[in-house]
């Protein structure tokens, strides 16, 4: 018997195919938006599952700068964009964001409680023959449905269940990994990572083409509310 599709692979069905050409600016410059204005173009927000409610994305003013505030409650949807990042020459990407609060009870290693007041995603292609033989089957019957699953999902998220630095597995799959990178709730937290690093770390392997990444604030697991705040999202040069 096949697993249940985790919600967070249906997330990006609609664009795990590596794509060709690469931005030369690649990222989100929320702060060029004007508050209550368009979103950056390229970016779209995609439920995790069809029908699920959406996560309110909008650009407001904080301190002086516009950034990207997300409202959720019950709700699970992401704000995303195609992959057209070449990690081999940019594989550091460098943003920020705030938090209001934790989600109370949320615990991101139980599938029932597994929510995220913020998270930072990344979405990846791969060699099918290196997954277990559950992972296969479960690609296969996406593709026999005219669907594409993606390989292998990176997430950078912020907890109070696990403390930084952790790395816990999606309960519903080891294809999924998140790494805990903020705690801190009530101010801006500065981050930087080398996403091709990570990948190696907690995959054991070379990360494919990346076919999708975005920010993703959710609680339909829980039930409960957030709000978190996200500036400008930037790719770098490795050091």
């Amino acid at each position: 018997m096949l697993r249940p599709r985790t919600p967070v692979l249906l997330f990006f069905l609609w664009c795990c195919t590596p794509l060709l050409v690469h931005a030369d600016d690649p990222g989100a410059a929320f702060s060029a938006g004007k508050p209550g204005g368009a979103l950056p173009d390229g970016w779209q927000n995609r439920p995790v599952v069809s029908g699920k409610k959406l996560t309110r994305y909008t650009l407001v003013v904080d301190q002086g700068t516009t950034v990207l505030q997300a409202d959720a409650t019950g709700a699970a949807s992401g704000l995303v964009h195609e992959g057209d990042i070449d990690l081999a020459r940019m594989p550091v990407v460098e943003w920020r964001w705030k938090v209001s609060a934790a989600i109370p009870g949320a615990d991101n290693s139980v599938g029932s409680k597994e929510d995220a007041p913020a998270r930072l995603v990344f979405f990846f292609d791969g060699p099918s023959s290196n997954l277990s033989i559950g992972d296969r089957a479960e690609m296969l019957a996406a593709s026999a449905a005219g669907e594409k699953l993606p390989y292998a999902t990176l997430m950078y998220i912020w907890t109070t269940s696990a403390p930084v630095g952790t790395v816990i597995a999606n309960p519903h799959t080891s294809r999924v990994q998140m790494i805990v990178v903020g705690s801190d709730a009530g101010k801006w937290q500065s981050l930087r990572r080398d996403v091709v690093s990570d990948f190696r770390r907690v995959f054991r392997e070379q990360p494919g083409k990346l076919t999708a990444y975005g920010i993703l604030t959710d609680t339909d697991n829980t039930g409960g509310t957030a709000r978190a705040w996200y500036g400008d999202i930037r790719f770098k040069a490795g050091k």
